[in-house]
């Protein structure tokens, strides 16, 4: 099977935090498998490339590139709002319409809504140009207050590190939980984000090392087949119901409960991925009871069905 290819196409003065987001997930095979990717870089202009860290970089490739990608990533765009060059926008309109998906990390949302393509759909961009991009594109239905928006064919994330939960989520979606789940690990990154979570926490103090959720959010993991309800969860952390839910929306955007239900649908996808488990079991492993609360969960989360799920990504 040849490696799906990813290209991200750079443009001057490159952040390259933004362009190692998507380079670390799709540039980097997991040591216990082939690669499923391949990823390169171009430019209008090859050659020697400004990034905003002080050095430039070197880019081998023109916008030829772009005529046999399977996916199209714009890492960012400086400065926000930049006219994007004919030769830019034309060629992403080209990449998408023989199928090529184009996505954006950060304010390289500007760049697809010159290219048109984000005209009548939703869309995100970093918090801090999101009024911006409004103004210039009122056709764009902005969303201010997640972390990514999928279209299938056309996928927009906000700032950087939203950039790495928009990669991770298209690697769950073209090979599964458990392969994507390798790739955060290799990354040491936690649990994945969902992409309707908020930018950014209520209070931008950082948590205290005694606030902090993460020995709950371990705990909690490893009994996900027991009844784990929000009183139990605040006993647990030695809070009140109602503080420990506030923390869950300043530190994670999220509440117990969706938090909660997220890392049951995961578990569920990485037992129908590597298991032969009937659904029914499945059901029970991850606390959601029943086979039929686990089709239900599952095509209100995913848009399908665990059967079909286990015969699209099966490991066995």
């Amino acid at each position: 099977m040849c490696p799906h290819r990813v290209v991200a196409l750079v443009n001057p003065p490159q952040s390259p935090f933004e362009l190692s987001c998507p380079g670390e997930v799709f540039g980097t095979a997991p040591l216990d498998g082939p690669p499923r990717y391949s990823f390169g870089v171009c430019a209008e202009n090859p050659g020697p490339l400004p990034t905003t860290a002080g050095y430039a970089m070197v880019v081998d490739a023109g916008l030829e590139a772009l005529e046999h990608a399977d996916t199209v990533i714009v890492p960012g765009w400086q400065p926000p709002g930049a006219p994007a060059p004919p030769a830019v926008t034309t060629a992403l309109r080209a990449a998408h319409r023989r199928g090529a998906r184009i996505v954006a990390i950060c304010t390289g949302a500007f760049v697809l809504a010159q290219a048109g393509l984000l005209d009548g759909r939703r869309a995100t961009t970093h918090w801090r140009h999101t009024t911006q991009l409004a103004a210039a594109f009122p056709q764009v239905h902005l969303e201010q207050d997640v972390l990514f928006v999928d279209h299938g064919d056309v996928a927009t994330s906000a700032g950087t590190g939203a950039g790495i939960d928009l990669c991770l989520h298209l690697v769950r979606c073209d090979h599964g939980a458990a392969y994507a789940a390798r790739i955060a690990r290799n990354m040491v990154l936690p649990p994945h984000r969902e992409g309707s979570q908020l930018q950014y926490a209520v209070q931008p103090a950082p948590a205290k090392a005694d606030e902090s959720l993460a020995p709950l959010l371990e705990w909690a993991t490893s009994r996900l087949d027991t009844r784990l309800t929000l009183d139990r969860l605040a006993e647990r952390a030695g809070l009140s119901s109602r503080t420990l839910a506030r923390r869950f929306t300043e530190q994670l955007g999220t509440s117990p409960g969706q938090w909660l239900l997220d890392q049951r649908i995961d578990a569920a996808r990485v037992l129908l991925e590597q298991t032969d488990l009937p659904v029914e079991a499945v059901a029970a492993r991850v606390g959601l009871a029943s086979a039929v609360n686990l089709r239900r969960r599952f095509r209100a989360h995913l848009g399908t069905t665990p059967g079909a799920y286990r015969r699209t990504f099966s490991q066995i």
